[in-house]
């Protein structure tokens, strides 16, 4: 094949045609339908872009009769031809074949993947064949928007991008809920004479886990460099079968020294505000579909976030407005309750029709690490409520001053000695300092409208489902 000719992606040939050049098209067939007039027509798509590109392949060809049969839904195909403008109404441009190779056969008789609709449920069990469907196909394009523009935004502001470990030996929430990681031999473990496994045998000589978060890490080195974030995977052996639960999921963790509750809670108005921005912007047509197929009214919640006000209160505040609404709520209300989906949506959609900024939860619904207020009965937190999903980002001012951090370590029943290297941070030129985490995850699914969590993340992890 001419070396001259060159291949051009799908979105290339679509969204910026070159009429009457030859082309050289590579990807996988949608859709194969033949005319009367002795045309075939493929659909063929490379995943760079929502739409298809359409290949109108000629019964002249030399190998049509023997070739162009093999060709089905599935099939990746290799088309040489020439930009035209289409004889059709639904695409502007399209590619007269001259060429056409099958590279890799697909069995219609076998393939998962057909045309008629499929359930996101069923296509969870074909999660390596799944981002050939059009749903899937836009949340990849969606989530590689959302990933840049998270990059983008903090880059602009001055933060420095920090990889924290995916193997600690910290706790960031108290919680408890990690995945062990050892090198023991589970069947056989080395035991101390109290009859409990001895991890200093193991290859880290103590107990180590897949991290919950790398917020502990990110205020290490915010107090060394000012404003940092992290981007990267987070684990929580939490055994939940909820559709907003994952096991493995991504979190973005910005952290900020010099910094207090206030401003914390404005670069988290700015940066969701960014966010939708950019998908509302870069993925129209994505966005479209998820209107159309998913979410009829997607774009104007998205909307609406972008051009209202954060509505800004306390979580005693907003106890006391459902607590007097008068509404039913599955879960019953009362302070110091950790607010559920269902309380967090009524304040969004019901009461303030607007992003919700709460602040000041109390104390025992909080890590330890958050700022004791005053009161001596709330921190100085904050959860960020969008409609439609509630709660997308969490976070604090942290809490800078020594002896506060360890009557606050020792009153949850944690062990300080893990800890000192943090409390170290509180002893050695302490500042106020905050940050907030926003799940990735949490986030595709409030932008796309999916109603499950397991379907905006490629290959989900979840309690008795690793298949790949």
């Amino acid at each position: 094949m001419p070396e001259s000719i060159m291949t051009r992606s799908v979105r290339e040939i679509l969204t910026s045609p070159s009429i009457g050049s030859d082309v050289r098209v590579q990807g996988w067939v949608r859709t194969k339908r033949e005319s009367k007039a002795g045309l075939t027509f493929l659909e063929v798509s490379d995943g760079s872009y929502f739409q298809n590109v359409q290949v109108v392949v000629p019964a002249d060809l030399p190998n049509y009769a023997t070739e162009i049969p093999k060709l089905h839904t599935g099939s990746s195909v290799m088309v040489l031809g020439k930009e035209v403008q289409s004889q059709g109404g639904k695409q502007a441009v399209e590619v007269q074949a001259r060429e056409v190779s099958l590279i890799g056969a697909c069995d219609p008789a076998i393939y998962p993947i057909g045309k008629q609709k499929m359930t996101h449920e069923y296509l969870r069990d074909f999660t390596h064949l799944r981002p050939r469907t059009n749903t899937f196909s836009a949340i990849a394009r969606v989530r590689n928007v959302l990933s840049m523009a998270i990059h983008d935004f903090f880059q602009q502001r001055g933060f420095i991008w920090l990889h924290t470990p995916i193997i600690t030996g910290n706790d960031a929430e108290g919680a408890g809920q990690m995945f062990r990681v050892t090198t023991l031999d589970l069947d056989k473990p080395p035991r101390k004479e109290d009859g409990q496994v001895d991890f200093t045998q193991d290859f880290f000589a103590s107990g180590v886990n897949l991290t919950v978060s790398g917020q502990l890490e990110a205020e290490a080195y915010a107090c060394s460099m000012g404003k940092v974030y992290t981007f990267g995977p987070t684990f929580r052996a939490e055994n939940s079968h909820t559709s907003r639960h994952l096991a493995e999921f991504w979190m973005v963790e910005p952290e900020m020294a010099f910094a207090d509750l206030e401003e914390n809670a404005q670069v988290a108005e700015d940066f969701l505000r960014h966010l939708l921005g950019a998908v509302l912007e870069k993925c129209p047509l994505e966005m479209e579909f998820f209107k159309q197929r998913v979410e009829p009214a997607i774009i104007d919640t998205l909307r609406a976030v972008l051009d209202n006000p954060f509505k800004r209160l306390t979580y005693t505040e907003a106890v006391d407005i459902l607590k007097k609404s008068g509404e039913t709520f599955k879960y019953a209300v009362e302070w110091g309750i950790d607010l559920q989906s269902e309380h967090e949506r009524y304040l969004t959609e019901k009461v303030f029709k607007s992003p919700v900024i709460l602040t000041d939860y109390p104390k025992g619904i909080k890590a330890f690490y958050m700022k004791l207020n005053p009161d001596g009965k709330t921190v100085r937190a904050m959860d960020v409520l969008v409609p439609g999903i509630g709660e997308i980002i969490g976070g604090a001012q942290r809490e800078d001053r020594e002896e506060v951090l360890l009557a606050r370590i020792k009153e949850m029943g944690m062990h300080e000695g893990p800890l000192q290297w943090y409390l170290d941070l509180r002893r050695f030129g302490s500042v106020p300092h905050a940050g907030f985490g926003l799940g990735f995850e949490r986030l595709v699914q409030f932008v796309t409208g999916m109603g499950n969590i397991r379907d905006v993340i490629p290959f989900p992890r979840t309690p008795g489902h690793i298949r790949i």
